[in-house]
């Protein structure tokens, strides 16, 4: 069976090796990040598989620190007329007491990249290159181990990364890669094991099969995660409560459907969390950042619509109840509606199904409370927003998630999709009605066709 190939992060204190280490692996938990310098003091590891073979291992190191006093030291033990070449004078140095004293955080960058196939050298493209990062690759250099610069933060405004180019260029690193360990593009990944690929071709197999897998991966998830986004849109839009008709209880039972969407959107913000391998507080429906930093006060708030483009709908009581509209369904009845009723109230309404139920609930002076058509539109608009976010961010961010505002006019403007439309006629289809497990085959069909449409540009 092919070894893993074994890679060592390595570079200056706190430039991102632990932030790198924890995106490659999607694990937020790996590590320690901090502000605070020398956050790792040891070696760790973890390996990456796939189909149960491991094809990469990697291995955070600290922080180099004094990398100019050890460059000094070495060239100061080199004896008159000798020629030893990198590794042998770094071995000769890591058998010294030196590298038990005060070199002790640089030796275990060395021994473990001169135990690995190559290494990758991380870079705050934020910092100015300075003299001591010039000493820290002249050192790295005797293990005579490939190295490929990483490109660390480049996604910030203040960025050099020019002068970084320029700099690795004449130290004879031309080859290198940008990879934002905050906000990571989508094809990072494939660009970093390609350039790793150009420098170990032997194991160009094993990086390759590692690419396919994390693509086939990422396109799962976005599947997944707009499937999770349909169960929320069709949940709500068959949502439906017969109420009784005095105002009191119409505005008691609008406040208790607001809150049940609440809480099923913020289980479905907790469930993409999960997917993307994010932690709970991440993110949350109530304060997710969409409008001036926020998604608005409400997802029932009017204004919030109104600042994102949406309409209200034209629900009976869509103004008062901003967002909970109230469907008549009997409003405007002809000669033959009427002549159903009178059916009804003869005891036959039990053929018509749940059609029949709500016919009924009429007859006894209750009304349909439903979900506006905007709130769904919000709903979409929030959630696929979010899918996208999650997909553009590096398991190392620490702030909250952050999404702009969309330029969705479909969702805004367009037409609802048919299967949301649909729904409304089927309140069985909903969890929010009380059905703890909906799994009609017409229902799933639904689901995933309107996953298909939110997954379209």
């Amino acid at each position: 069976m092919t070894e893993p190939l074994r890679l060592a992060v390595v570079g200056h204190t706190n430039v991102g090796k632990t932030s790198l280490l924890r995106t490659l692996t999607r694990d937020v938990g790996f590590g320690e990040v901090s502000h605070r310098p020398s956050t790792t003091r040891h070696v760790e590891g973890a390996r990456l598989s796939v189909d149960g073979q491991a094809l990469l291992e990697l291995y955070d190191t600290p922080g180099l620190e004094d990398a100019i006093a050890l460059r000094d030291y070495l060239d100061a033990q080199e004896r008159p007329g000798e020629r030893l070449d990198g590794p042998e004078k770094l071995r000769r140095f890591l058998d010294g007491s030196e590298a038990r004293g005060r070199f002790e955080q640089e030796a275990k960058v060395l021994r473990q990249l001169l135990a690995s196939d190559a290494g990758l050298y991380v870079i705050d493209a934020r910092e100015p290159v300075l003299a001591k990062y010039r000493d820290e690759l002249a050192v790295l250099a005797g293990c005579a181990r490939p190295l490929l610069p990483v490109l660390n933060f480049v996604a910030a405004n203040e960025h050099r990364e020019e002068q970084w180019r320029e700099a690795l260029s004449r130290l004879g690193l031309h080859a290198l890669v940008r990879f934002d360990s905050v906000a990571p593009p989508l094809d990072g990944e494939r660009r970093l094991y390609e350039s790793l690929a150009l420098l170990l071709e032997k194991s160009r197999p094993q990086l390759e099969r590692l690419i396919d897998d994390h693509e086939a991966q990422a396109v799962a998830r976005r599947e997944a995660g707009a499937r999770l986004i349909a169960e929320l849109l069709l949940d709500v839009a068959a949502c439906r409560d017969l109420v009784p008709g005095d105002a009191a209880a119409i505005s008691q039972a609008t406040e208790a459907l607001r809150d049940r969407v609440r809480k099923r959107e913020e289980a479905c913000v907790q469930a993409l969390l999960r997917l993307y391998a994010f932690r709970k507080d991440d993110a949350r429906a109530a304060d997710l950042p969409l409008l001036d930093g926020r998604w608005g006060d409400d997802l029932f708030n009017p204004e919030t619509l109104r600042q994102l483009g949406v309409r209200l709908g034209g629900g009976v009581a869509a103004g008062a109840a901003a967002g909970a509209g109230i469907d008549l369904l009997v409003g405007g009845l002809t000669l033959g509606a009427a002549t159903a009723l009178g059916a009804l109230a003869g005891g036959a309404w039990q053929t018509f199904g749940h059609y029949g139920q709500r016919l009924m609930g009429k007859l006894k002076g209750q009304r349909e409370l439903s979900v506006d058509d905007s709130v769904l539109r919000l709903l979409a608009l929030r959630q696929r927003q979010l899918l996208a976010a999650l997909q553009t961010r590096g398991h190392a961010a620490m702030e909250a998630i952050r999404v702009a505002s969309p330029e969705d006019k479909q969702w805004r403007e367009g037409k609802l999709p048919e299967v949301l439309r649909k729904a409304r006629a089927h309140p069985e289809w909903s969890t929010l009605n009380g059905h703890k497990r909906v799994e009609k085959s017409e229902r799933q069909e639904q689901v995933a066709k309107l996953a298909e449409q939110l997954l379209e540009p």
